[in-house]
């Protein structure tokens, strides 16, 4: 018995501007890790250390108290706001999220188009992004600068109530009361949209006109279906800005718990309010992957029938010429030995 011996791929040794650039690229690559290990990796991991304690800091030490699930059943029996909050925020997210990336997608194709004073029009929509920020916000905010002043909000609730329970048409009214200032975020989707339309071949557009398509059908068949991927990376970046925005009652929630100083709350209490709302946010991504992930084309699906149904096709035709063989063989054998006699036409059968 003769041994296979495995062939062992020739090794390619790289030369010295490969390696050069292959080290270059590891440079480049590492204050990106660090980044991650010192304030995303150790934190997370130390927030879910916490989650279990009850921290108490001294001028000493700082004091772990082994709490088990404490900090959990302490907030959902306690504390009330806080998961009205999460009640609310996911509400909120899930009718701001659709009306953020829409708006920025029509405001994309109308800057795309060919009008006067195109960046201009491309920098007022893109400033909110630069100002309205931090401290800004907050001051706007006070001053009723993210409010419609002359929309009535009670009628929009009383309107959403006769068909939709009271909390959500509360909701719908605290949106469109906060209209202005949910629109001031879409100055980045704006910008996603932009990068997307202008990558799609124009003789795509100048082929379906000539063929008979309106604007609505080229819409539907071409714009979307390109820049679908872009639609699902604006959804899942809106969601985290407004999960992480300072505006957002449960952020200020968390930190309010953080730095207490009473002795059921602390950094314990905190990282498991913050673990929990975390894992509401993922919900909330995962939700909107499903809603707009890639999906399969049609005409991959029908490709990968023909495929399926070709092979069947082989294995029938196969199967067939392997019975034909074994008869022809049946017959051969049946002849050598006399069992049966051909009519040769001289009346003996």
């Amino acid at each position: 018995m003769s041994k296979k011996v495995k062939e062992k791929k020739p090794r390619i040794k790289l030369g010295k501007l490969e390696k050069r650039e292959a080290r270059m690229g590891y440079v480049f690559v590492a204050p990106w890790l660090i980044g991650v290990l010192l304030f995303l990796l150790y934190p997370l991991g130390q927030s879910f250390r916490y989650m279990w304690y009850n921290i108490r800091i001294t001028p000493l030490k700082t004091n772990f108290i082994w709490v088990g699930t404490g900090n959990f059943t302490q907030i959902w029996l306690e504390n009330a706001e806080f998961p009205q909050g999460l009640v609310t925020y996911v509400w909120k997210t899930i009718v701001e999220v659709p009306i953020i990336v829409v708006f920025a997608l029509m405001i994309a194709m109308m800057l795309n188009g060919k009008i006067r004073l195109k960046g201009f029009f491309r920098l007022i929509f893109f400033l909110p992004v630069i100002i309205v920020s931090g401290p800004v916000m907050n001051m706007l905010v006070s001053e009723g600068a993210s409010t419609i002043p002359s929309m009535n909000t009670q009628t929009i609730v009383s309107a959403f109530n006769t068909f939709l329970p009271l909390k959500a048409a509360q909701g719908v009214g605290e949106i469109f009361s906060n209209m202005i200032m949910i629109l001031w975020y879409s100055g980045v989707q704006i910008l996603i949209f932009l990068s997307a339309l202008q990558k799609v071949d124009p003789a795509l557009y100048e082929a379906a006109k000539i063929d008979g398509g309106s604007g609505w059908e080229c819409f539907w068949k071409i714009t979307l279906p390109t820049i679908k991927p872009m639609i699902l990376l604006n959804a899942v970046y809106t969601v985290i800005f407004l999960s992480s925005n300072e505006q957002n009652e449960l952020i200020n929630m968390i930190e309010n718990a953080m730095f207490s100083g009473t002795k059921e709350k602390g950094y314990g209490y905190a990282s498991a309010m913050a673990w929990m709302y975390a894992v509401i946010v993922t919900l909330i991504v995962l939700l909107f992957f499903l809603l707009l992930g890639s999906k399969k084309d049609a005409y991959d699906r029908l490709v990968k029938k023909r495929r399926k149904a070709l092979k069947r096709e082989e294995k029938q035709l196969k199967k067939i010429q392997r019975r034909n063989r074994r008869n022809a063989r049946k017959y051969e054998r049946a002849v050598s030995s006399n069992k049966y006699r051909t009519y040769d036409g001289s009346g003996d059968n």
